[in-house]
C-alpha cells in the first residue's frame, strides 16, 4: 500500500479517473491479481452455498468502479478502498437476493461466530451490513475500517495508510467497532 504518487499504477489510477478511456482498459491487469487475492478471502469468509466466484466479484467490482463518471481516485490505497466497497456493496445484494421469500428467505442463516471479524469463518452479510450503517452513522471513519478490513482485507497497518491515519488510532478505532458490531449482531439474534 506503500507506493509512490510517481507509481505506474498511480498514474494509471489518475488518468482512468480523468476520464481517459485507454487508462481504464490499462488498468485491470494492474490491479486484477490483487483484486482477485481480496475477493478470494472476502467470499472464503461467506456462509454455504454462496455461488459467486472470485472472479465475477472481481468483474463486477472493476465495472462499478471504472464505470463512475469521475471516481477521484487519489491512489492506490483509495482504489483498493473503494474496491473493497464496491465488493462489499455486492455481497449485500447478493445475501439480498438470496434471503428474499423467493429465494428461500425463510431459511435460518449462520450468524457470526466470536468478536474477531477478521477470523469470522461466516456472516449473516446483511445483519452485518444493517449493524456497519449503524456504525457508519455514529462514527463514518470507523465504519470505514472495518470496510477496508473485513472487505478490503487490509492489514492494521495498510488502513492506517489509506485513511492517512496512525497506526495507533486504526488499531483503537478497529478494537471499538469490533465490539459495537459484535454487540449488535448479538441483538440482532435475541429478537
Amino acid at each position: 500500500m506503500g507506493a509512490q504518487s510517481s507509481s505506474p499504477l498511480t498514474q494509471v489510477l489518475q488518468a482512468t479517473a480523468a476520464g481517459d478511456p485507454q487508462a481504464a482498459a490499462d488498468l485491470l491487469p494492474l490491479v486484477y491479481s490483487e483484486l482477485r487475492k481480496l475477493a478470494r478471502v472476502r467470499l472464503a469468509k461467506t456462509p454455504p452455498g454462496n455461488t459467486l466466484q472470485p472472479t465475477a466479484l472481481v468483474h463486477e467490482a472493476y465495472l462499478r468502479l471504472v464505470g463512475r463518471a469521475d471516481p477521484g481516485w487519489s491512489g492506490r490505497g483509495h482504489f483498493f478502498a473503494a474496491a473493497a466497497q464496491a465488493m462489499r456493496q455486492i455481497l449485500v445484494e447478493q445475501a439480498r437476493r438470496k434471503a428474499s421469500a423467493k429465494r428461500g428467505g425463510g431459511l435460518n442463516r449462520l450468524t457470526i461466530s466470536g468478536v474477531n471479524l477478521a477470523a469470522a469463518d461466516t456472516v449473516d452479510l446483511l445483519e452485518l451490513h444493517e449493524a456497519l450503517e449503524s456504525l457508519e452513522a455514529a462514527d463514518a471513519r470507523k465504519a470505514q475500517i472495518v470496510t477496508l478490513r473485513f472487505f478490503g482485507g487490509l492489514s492494521n497497518e495498510e488502513t492506517a495508510a489509506v485513511l492517512d491515519v496512525s497506526l495507533p488510532t486504526v488499531e483503537r478505532e478497529w478494537r471499538f467497532a469490533r465490539a459495537f458490531l459484535f454487540q449488535r449482531l448479538q441483538e440482532s439474534q435475541q429478537i
